[in-house]
């Protein structure tokens, strides 16, 4: 055996290997695991130049990955005032009459649907605590935005718009505005007036977020957009990414030939430990947002629209991206969405199976269930997105749905159950990127979601380790400790397996390690 780089000894090691399920030594050479034994082999492993870590009897698992993520894209997204802990319109208004304003400009995000009061987003509610302000509050759902007039005003947006895809620019009865925005394109409207950060600082917050993740205990990230390819190879290439990232560009309606032989020719493309690999579609946008594709409209009359106005051009997209073997994940959060989404994998042929993910799978009746794992469909979920719901069903979700189809929310043990991948994450900025919470959460699901079980604590280990890397089309390389894989780990106080949720949400960790880095130490 080569000399190892890194030698970590001491440890309690869950390799999720089924030809060695356990360990307390692990090899690493030039960023890939070379050896995983037991404290008797150390002696043999170690060399002149190797770093050898004590663990001291810290639970040594696969390295963490968060499924769906955007730590690039989300720095624009989490700028301005963290709304996230408003409750009521008396909270939204007294946080905003108090903030600080940027180039003129109040920027929020994180706001909550609840915090409104089942009343309907508009600026009136806000206006006269920014009297000619201009603002931009993100609604924590990332697909929706609560603007000022004099926001409007700055952008030239007098009314209603059109757009290829499911957008709209809210408009009351006379069709003036109302600051609500819906989904990407409408938001877009605004992109070249609100303030952004200069690159300098974009770029020292990117390090320091990864750095961040890295604390606890993420190794790597699918990343659900472009990102800045730029930006990321510049932080790359003057430093160790701290989190391995895998980007998947979008694919939105209205796409042509040239726009696809470019999201073909970004494939591959990257840097250490970064890399293009998969493409991002929309077949829907938010139950709360009224733009979830559901079977049946919500409480609203709203949801009986795809997010592609003709679903058949995005099954179109599908089979020219699939025929050029480029993996696909598309957002799919209502019913609709979802059974969309798997009969156009269905079409594509036997050769299918394992390259596709759906993302979020909010709700979904039985019969969806089982096709999973019968086409080979990852199913890729979130549940921190739970705690944005009630378990009393008043919230704005539960509402919308109405009963039945809430108590289909987040059906993580039934798909497990029914033999799916099931990949987790957190969707930063959406939820918060914390892997610990990831895990305690999938154990106990909140909110909407809290009356079905939730995943054992191997499973929901599994899901941020071994099911993450089916889903990435990356189980030869990655999720497992054995010889050859990708030297992630992570080194938790506690065994994210046997400790109850609770105490694994706020198990120190000890130690995380990408392509054989460390990249950070717990004190």
């Amino acid at each position: 055996m080569v000399t190892p780089d890194l030698i970590l000894t001491g440890a309690k090691v869950r390799t999720l290997d089924p030809a060695r399920p356990h360990a307390t030594a692990v090899a690493v050479r030039d960023g890939v695991i070379v050896a995983v034994g037991d404290e008797t082999d150390v002696r043999e492993w170690r060399g002149a130049g190797t770093e050898v870590v004590p663990l001291e009897g810290a639970h040594l698992v696969p390295g963490l990955v968060d499924a769906h993520s955007h730590p690039v894209w989300g720095l624009d997204m989490a700028t301005g005032v963290d709304l996230s802990g408003v409750r009521d319109v008396a909270g939204l208004r007294a946080a905003l009459a108090g903030a600080e304003r940027v180039e003129g400009w109040v920027l929020g995000f994180g706001l909550d649907h609840n915090a409104f009061e089942g009343r309907p987003v508009d600026r009136s509610l806000i206006e006269d605590v920014l009297p000619d302000t201009p603002a931009f509050l993100r609604l924590y759902d990332g697909h929706s935005a609560l603007v000022t007039g004099a926001a409007l005003a700055v952008a030239g947006v007098t009314g209603p718009r059109d757009f290829p895809q499911r957008s709209e620019v809210v408009c009351d009865v006379s069709g003036r505005p109302t600051g609500h925005l819906v989904e990407h394109a409408a938001m877009d409207l605004l992109a070249d007036v609100v303030p952004r950060a200069p690159y300098a600082v974009r770029r020292a917050r990117l390090a320091e977020l990864l750095s961040a993740m890295a604390a606890t205990g993420l190794t790597g990230a699918h990343v659900m957009d472009a990102g800045d390819a730029e930006l990321v190879g510049s932080v790359a290439r003057e430093t160790v990414l701290p989190v391995r990232l895998l980007f998947a560009p979008w694919c939105m309606p209205g796409v042509d030939q040239d726009g696809l032989a470019e999201l073909i020719g970004l494939q591959g493309r990257g840097g250490r430990h970064w890399r293009v690999g998969g493409v991002k579609f929309f077949m829907d946008g938010t139950v709360e947002g009224g733009t979830a594709w559901l079977e049946h409209a919500d409480c609203h009359g709203q949801g009986t629209d795809a997010f592609w106005p003709d679903p058949e051009a995005y099954a179109a997209a599908v089979r020219h991206l699939h025929a050029a073997g480029v993996r696909t994940a598309t957002h799919a959060i209502g019913d609709a969405a979802v059974r969309h989404v798997l009969d156009v994998v269905a079409g594509l042929g036997p050769d299918a199976y394992g390259r596709h993910r759906v993302e979020h799978i909010e709700t979904a009746p039985d019969d969806l269930l089982p096709r999973f794992a019968e086409l080979g469909v990852a199913a890729s979920m979130q549940p921190p997105h739970t705690a944005y719901t009630r378990a009393d069903g008043t919230d704005e979700w539960s509402r919308r749905l109405g009963t039945a189809r809430a108590a289909h929310a987040w059906r993580l043990r039934d798909l497990r159950d029914a033999g799916a991948t099931l990949a987790l994450g957190s969707d930063w900025p959406i939820a918060h990127y914390d892997a610990r919470k990831v895990l305690a959460t999938a154990r106990a699901p909140r909110g909407a979601a809290s009356t079905a079980p939730g995943l054992t604590g191997l499973e929901a280990l599994e899901g941020c380790t071994s099911h993450a890397a089916r889903a990435a089309g990356e189980a030869d390389l990655a999720g497992r400790i054995t010889v050859g894989y990708r030297a992630d780990l992570t080194a938790l106080s506690l065994d994210p397996v046997e400790a109850p949720a609770d105490e694994l949400a706020e198990a120190p960790v000890c130690l995380t390690v990408t392509g054989g880095h460390v990249v950070y130490r717990g004190r």
